[in-house]
C-alpha cells in the first residue's frame, strides 16, 4: 500500500489545481466530504485499486501520478508461522495416497472418535483467536478426516468423517479469511461446500457460501462477495419463511451483514443501512446471540456490525455514539477485539490518537494473535505513527514493535 500521506498530500494539490472544493471532488468521486478530507489528510489509505483509479480519472491524471510506482502492497510483512502450518495441510490432495490406492489403512470407530475429540475444540479455538494451538490441530485434522472419508471401515463411519471435514474446512476459511489470507481461505470454503454437498446438507453448503463471500470481502471483489451473498441469501428465502429453528435464520441474518459491510465499502450508504436493518429484525425475531454455523448471530453482533459499517462509510463520529449503546460481553474474544479495532480506527479518523491506541492495545489484550496480524489493526497503527510525527508516545512505539510494523 501507498504511503497515506503522500497520496493523500497528491490527490489536495491536483483537486486544488483544478480548482475544486472538497465537497466537489467528493461528488465527482461518489464519496463522502469526510471521506476526501480523511484522504487528503492521511489518516484513511485508499486501498482499492478501482477507487484510486476512479480519483485520478476524476483529477486527469494516470494513477502512478497519484503513488510511486514502485510501491508494493504490504500484504509480504512476516505471517505469524501458524500460518503457513495451516496452508501446508490445504497444499495439494490431502489424501491422495487413499485416492490412487498407496494408502490402504482402514480407519476405525476408535480412530474417528480420537479426531472427534480433536475437532471439539476448534471453534473455540477460532473465536478465542488462539491460532498458535489451532493450527496443528487443523493440520492434524485435514489429513486425517479426507483419509477417514475414504477409508473408514462403514459407510456410517464416513458419512460422520465427511461432516466432520466439512465443519473442519468451516473453521479454516473463517480463521483464514479474517487475517486476510484470501487464497487459503478460498480453498478451505470451497472444500466445505463440495464435502457438504456430498452430504446432502444444504445449510452447511450455504455457510460455505458464507464463508466465500468473506472471502471475496478481504479480496477486495465487492461484486463477487455481492453476488456470492445475496445468491445464497435468496436461495435460502422459502427456508427461513417455513422454518421454526434458529440455525437458518441464524444464516440468513449473517449473509445481510456480509451484504452491509459490501454495500459499506462501495460507498452505497442506503443499501449498506437496508441490509442492516433486515439483519436486526432477524436477530429481533431469534432474541439471543447464537453461534449457528459459527457466525454469532445475534443483537450484539448486528450491532457491531452497525459500528463496522459506520467505519466503512466514513462516518466516524456515528460509529463511535453507536459504540456507546454496545455490550461486548456476550461476544467471543475474536468478535470483540475486531470491534475495537474498529472502534480504533474511528478515533484515528477524528485523530484521537490516545483513544485509538487504547482501543488497539485493549483488542491486542484480549486476542493478541489476530490483532497482532490483523491488516486493518496494522493499517491504524502506521497512520497513528503517521499522525504522531517525529515523536510518537513509547506505549505505540512499543505497540508497533509487537506488530511487526516499524521499519
Amino acid at each position: 500500500m501507498p504511503d497515506g500521506h503522500m497520496v493523500g498530500e497528491s490527490i489536495a494539490y491536483h483537486r486544488k489545481r483544478l480548482g475544486l472544493s472538497q465537497v466537489e471532488f467528493a461528488g465527482l468521486v461518489g464519496r463522502s466530504e469526510s471521506w476526501v478530507s480523511q484522504v487528503e489528510r492521511g489518516v484513511r489509505p485508499v486501498d482499492r485499486m478501482s477507487v484510486l483509479q476512479k480519483v485520478a480519472d476524476v483529477l486527469s491524471v494516470p494513477v502512478s501520478e497519484l503513488r510511486d510506482a514502485d510501491d508494493q502492497p504490504q500484504d509480504a510483512d512476516e505471517r505469524p508461522e501458524a500460518f503457513d502450518m495451516i496452508r501446508s495441510a490445504l497444499t495439494g490432495h490431502p489424501a491422495i495416497g487413499a485416492v490412487v490406492g498407496t494408502t490402504q489403512q482402514a480407519i476405525s470407530k476408535e480412530a474417528l472418535d480420537a479426531l472427534r475429540e480433536q475437532h471439539s475444540e476448534i471453534w473455540e479455538l477460532v473465536h478465542a483467536s488462539r491460532y498458535t494451538k489451532l493450527a496443528p490441530l487443523l493440520a492434524t485434522l485435514i489429513p486425517g478426516l479426507e483419509l477417514a472419508t475414504r477409508n473408514a471401515r462403514s459407510e456410517q463411519l464416513r458419512g460422520n468423517a465427511r461432516k466432520l471435514l466439512a465443519d473442519t474446512y468451516q473453521a479454516v476459511a473463517a480463521t483464514m479469511s479474517k487475517l486476510g489470507e484470501a487464497d487459503a481461505a478460498w480453498i478451505a470454503a470451497d472444500r466445505a461446500a463440495f464435502t457438504a454437498e456430498a452430504l446432502g446438507e444444504p445449510l452447511t453448503v450455504a455457510a460455505s457460501m458464507f464463508r466465500m463471500a468473506h472471502v471475496f470481502l478481504s479480496l477486495g471483489q465487492i461484486a463477487q462477495a455481492q453476488q456470492v451473498a445475496d445468491t445464497t441469501r435468496q436461495a435460502l428465502q422459502a427456508i427461513v419463511e417455513q422454518s421454526r429453528t434458529a440455525a437458518p435464520l441464524s444464516l440468513y441474518g449473517a449473509l445481510h451483514l456480509v451484504l452491509a459491510i459490501a454495500a459499506a465499502r462501495d460507498n452505497d450508504r442506503s443499501e449498506a443501512h437496508k441490509h442492516l436493518a433486515a439483519a436486526r429484525e432477524i436477530s429481533e425475531r431469534i432474541g439471543a446471540d447464537r453461534n449457528d454455523y459459527g457466525t454469532e448471530f445475534g443483537p450484539s453482533n448486528v450491532a457491531i456490525h452497525a459500528v463496522g459499517v459506520a467505519v466503512e462509510l466514513g462516518d466516524a463520529g456515528h460509529a463511535l455514539d453507536l459504540a456507546r449503546e454496545i455490550n461486548t460481553e456476550r461476544l467471543s474474544p475474536e468478535r470483540r477485539s475486531r470491534y475495537l479495532i474498529d472502534l480504533a480506527a474511528a478515533h484515528a479518523m477524528r485523530r484521537q490518537i490516545g483513544e485509538a491506541l487504547h482501543d488497539l492495545q485493549e483488542a491486542e489484550q484480549i486476542a493478541p494473535e489476530q490483532t497482532r496480524a490483523h491488516r486493518v489493526a496494522r493499517e491504524v497503527t502506521r497512520d497513528l505513527l503517521q499522525l504522531s510525527g517525529l515523536r510518537p508516545r513509547p506505549e505505540l512505539r512499543d505497540l508497533a514493535e509487537r506488530f511487526g510494523i516499524l521499519p
